[in-house]
């Protein structure tokens, strides 16, 4: 019990961090200039860890690296001190346990990037953070809105990314128990 509380403080902690760390590098996928107070906290929060690792992997592409690197150096912290509280050893599979946690983080947020979006624009589409959400979430949707037309007036395109990212989700899960790497 004592574990399981540790565990859901942890991953929580661990995954918000890590959340900002990715959507410090998605604003910059993007190219997408953040509303100030959400620019200054993401900024204030991550440096700290974006800076220093900017010298061991510095931006290519025009991308910053360390950002997920940073969240791939949290997934592994985390999940080591998970597995170690279990096992008493680390496994070799542990950087594989790691790339799950951060490809698991990127599809929730994703998916919780959709449902801001979706409620914006059933709540208020004029809202202040609205232009941002829709910004970061396009490149994920013009793909489906070119294939999908709109239904008399009715964009789906947001149901069909959430449930692709659905199943993106469980087909990771799944990839990752069959090839023994977490238990079921």
């Amino acid at each position: 019990m004592l574990y399981n509380l540790f565990s859901l403080v942890l991953d929580t902690v661990a995954g918000l961090f890590a959340g900002v760390l990715l959507l410090r590098f998605w604003m910059q996928i993007v190219r997408v200039r953040p509303p100030q107070q959400i620019a200054q906290f993401t900024f204030q929060l991550t440096d700290w860890l974006v800076k220093p690792l900017r010298r061991v992997i510095p931006g290519v592409g025009g991308f910053d690296w360390a950002s997920v690197l940073g969240a791939y150096a949290i997934a592994l912290l985390a999940t080591a001190i998970k597995v170690w509280m279990v096992m008493g050893y680390l496994p070799a599979s542990l950087f594989l346990l790691a790339l799950f946690s951060v490809l698991q983080w990127i599809i929730y947020g994703w998916t919780a990037l959709l449902v801001f979006e979706v409620i914006f624009s059933w709540i208020n589409p004029h809202a202040p953070l609205a232009p941002f959400v829709q910004a970061l979430n396009a490149p994920l949707l013009r793909p489906i809105r070119q294939v999908l037309p709109l239904l008399g007036g009715l964009d789906i395109s947001p149901m069909v990314l959430f449930l692709l990212l659905q199943f993106a989700g469980k087909m990771l899960a799944y990839l990752f128990v069959m090839s023994g790497m977490i238990p079921v």
